[in-house]
């Protein structure tokens, strides 16, 4: 009896030892693996959509908050390509009754997208020394473009602007534009 209760001890020392070293060992594993199938999916899926109809977001008259405009545009595989539709589209202007958020003359000299997700938006000058003016005027315009890429695009999560190849601090001197920009859904009715 007394060399079963030995045998039940070790057993249960062994058992635990290996549950503990396979919980320590898969944790990160697990952890990281599981960000990349993630990404790999919404890459997938972006891979596979059919849908050309994407969401543009621009200002509504009032200039209170952004509305999307649904629009067919030309849905790419590559998320850079997909990425200059989407602000060419926007520097374009709504097609429905809302209002532009870029100013019309400006124009996209570079976009790319980061190993981690950042998309770079380098615009001209035209960006600032047009732009309308206002807290909110500029806050739509950043944000009409950051919403509009993150929304529409799995592999993008945040959004730098550039003007002429340059960091820029402000589009009009009122927001930080150091530093990327996740989307806002506040913003959205």
């Amino acid at each position: 009896m007394m060399k079963n209760h030995n045998i039940c001890n070790v057993f249960f020392f062994v058992i635990a030892g290996i549950v503990i070293c396979v919980a320590f060992l898969n944790v990160p594993v697990v952890s990281s693996g599981m960000d990349q199938v993630e990404r790999n999916t919404r890459i997938i899926e972006t891979k596979q959509s059919k849908n050309p109809v994407v969401h543009l977001y621009f200002s509504d008259k009032e200039n209170s908050f952004l509305k999307a405009e649904t629009r067919d545009l030309f849905h790419s595989d590559n998320p850079v390509e997909f990425g200059k539709n989407i602000v060419e589209a926007l520097i374009e202007g709504p097609r429905t009754g809302l209002m532009r958020t870029i100013p019309a003359d400006t124009t996209l000299k570079a976009f790319y997208i980061s190993r981690d997700g950042t998309a770079y938006v380098d615009m001209s000058d035209t960006i600032r020394d047009a732009h309308p003016g206002g807290v909110k005027s500029e806050l739509f315009s950043i944000y009409s473009m950051v919403n509009s890429l993150t929304l529409n695009i799995p592999e993008i999560d945040a959004v730098k602007i550039l003007i002429s190849g340059k960091e820029a601090m402000t589009l009009d001197g009122h927001i930080d534009v150091r530093f990327p920009f996740k989307a806002n859904m506040l913003l959205i009715r």
